[in-house]
């Protein structure tokens, strides 16, 4: 219930500074892009889940989560032609947590993020853009790793915030619909738990967005 409600704050706070921010814009208008996004993990770990997952394991054995592409959908509204506000979306991606080079479990991640941009307008058709923002990912089934064959029961934290950086650009094709070419990173991480022993360190997820798309503004 929590973790809903946070979610509903922060959208709430995008709605509601829209009507202001509006009525001194010379030129608002919404844009929604839809992307193929290729997921790249930085999968960093503490030095401390090395040594552990290494003693019950193998030597230098490492939990990681593996790359994969994902959908994903943006709304954005400027409020003038060179500022706006982008809400990212997805649904909730299952991650694979492979643990030694063999797959320990399966977790899913909702990864909604919150940037303002800049958009640069004086290049013709050729628009790019750079942004600054928050992620807020909820992790579920978190419950579900394991480490040699079931012994050593795995978990991770319910939830993460983190700065997210962003450069892209879109081209212009009509006068609403364009092409978009988009990069984020995104700080993401997790503690990891194991019953009966409590926190034994933490996983960087720090995954790269590299995505393709479409978008139209209305």
């Amino acid at each position: 219930m929590q973790r809903i409600f946070k979610l509903t704050v922060l959208g709430a706070a995008l709605c509601a500074s829209f009507p202001a921010l509006a009525q001194w814009s010379p030129e608002g208008g919404w844009m929604v892009r839809g992307r193929a996004v290729y997921l790249d993990f930085d999968n960093g770990q503490s030095s401390r889940l090395k040594q552990t997952l290494g003693a019950v394991a193998a030597p230098g054995t490492k939990a990681e989560a593996d790359d994969r592409w994902i959908p994903e959908v943006d709304i954005s509204y400027f409020f003038t032609r060179n500022i706006a506000a982008e809400l990212v979306l997805t649904y909730p991606q299952r991650i694979h947590i492979d643990v030694g080079g063999r797959r320990a479990g399966t977790i899913k991640a909702l990864p909604p993020s919150l940037l303002v941009q800049y958009h640069f307008t004086d290049l013709g058709a050729f628009k790019p853009y750079v942004g600054l923002g928050l992620n807020y990912t909820i992790f579920s089934g978190r419950s579900n790793i394991s480490v040699l064959s079931g012994h050593h029961n795995v978990s991770v934290s319910k939830d993460s915030f983190g700065l997210v950086g962003q450069v892209g650009f879109d081209y212009a094709l009509s006068r609403n619909w364009s092409i978009n070419v988009d990069a984020k990173y995104v700080r993401m991480d997790t503690d990891v738990k194991v019953k009966g022993v409590g926190k034994i360190g933490s996983i960087d997820l720090d995954p790269w967005l590299l995505g393709v798309g479409i978008g139209y503004r209305f």
